[in-house]
């Protein structure tokens, strides 16, 4: 059963596809000039010194270090992982990443390279990135990545489904991943960039959280529009209304084209500033990256030393 479970009220908008409907069709209305303006506004707050250190650290501590290539090797999935353990080894006060991200089949390739660590393994599921499989497929791929050892699944939607208005086909796959998981934590996927308005970015959100999501993300990185500041504060918004409304806590992870510390520290100003503190932990916000972790140790150490070491100072993945 979903460890998100919504209240009793909220169980009965998904009784049927029309109710399901009637309930999402039902949310206010986004008003794309005033939520751009907005994520805006928050990115131009300048954040110095000890507040830039503190959010720099933060920032690392959230990232879920990812490779999810058809190349992927166990020897770059094993340096991945050591570089997710201490990514910047000449200082071992550098936090540790949140996670490592990556195929099912590297899942336990990953536990052994982060073994004793406290950094978690995230494997993509349900026929990632497109998501166009039956369902006994899709739920095959997360138990062999839960069987394997994997802490976390990042499923992705269908799509289709959810564009064609098929809503109660989507809550239903999130549902059953969601009781194949176990244990296990889900995020569930969205693709914002292929949902073409802000309105079903909401209403996936909050089609996400009923279904039992302990997670909602942006996006597989796999597309041209991924996360920008825009869709994640409406999906901030989504998650801190949610809580208000049954009082169960839902993270949110943006990925994809989040790539230096600049941007980093605006998604965690939107962050406090719109669900609030309690979000500011990585147990609830993530970032889903891959070059960005290189940007904040490198801003890290130019901290530290008043100097800027260049990219020579970290490894490349």
């Amino acid at each position: 059963m979903p460890t998100n479970a919504p209240t009793a009220a909220l169980k009965d908008v998904t009784s049927s596809g029309s109710t399901l409907r009637r309930f999402l069709h039902g949310l206010p209305g986004v008003d794309a000039v005033g939520l751009e303006a907005r994520a805006a506004s928050l990115g131009t707050r300048s954040i110095k010194t000890t507040a830039k250190a503190y959010a720099i650290d933060l920032a690392i501590s959230m990232v879920d270090l990812t490779t999810l290539e058809g190349a992927d090797t166990p020897g770059k999935v094993r340096a991945l992982g050591a570089k997710a353990v201490r990514p910047d080894p000449t200082d071992r006060t550098t936090p540790t990443t949140a996670a490592v991200c990556v195929y099912p089949d590297m899942v336990t390739v990953a536990k052994q390279a982060v073994a004793g660590s406290g950094v978690k393994v995230a494997s993509v599921a349900t026929a990632f990135p497109a998501g166009r499989a039956a369902l006994p497929v899709k739920l095959a791929d997360v138990r062999d990545a839960v069987a394997a050892g994997a802490d976390e699944i990042d499923m992705v939607i269908d799509r289709g489904a959810f564009l064609a208005g098929n809503y109660l086909k989507v809550y239903e796959e999130i549902a059953a991943v969601r009781e194949a998981c176990g244990a296990t934590r889900l995020k569930v996927i969205f693709e914002t960039g292929e949902l073409s308005t802000y309105d079903n970015i909401r209403r996936a959100s909050w089609l996400g959280m009923l279904a039992g999501a302990d997670f909602i993300k942006t996006s597989t990185g796999k597309v041209a529009v991924n996360a920008t500041p825009a869709n994640t504060l409406l999906m901030l918004e989504a998650v801190r209304d949610f809580r208000a409304q049954t009082g169960v806590q839902v993270g949110v992870k943006p990925a994809g084209g989040i790539r230096t510390s600049k941007d980093a520290i605006k998604f965690l100003v939107l962050v406090n500033e719109t669900a609030g503190p309690d979000w500011l932990d990585n147990h609830w916000f993530r970032f889903g990256a891959s070059s960005l972790l290189n940007d904040l140790l490198m801003q890290r150490q130019k901290l530290a030393t008043g100097r800027y070491s260049g990219p020579d100072y970290v490894t490349v993945d």
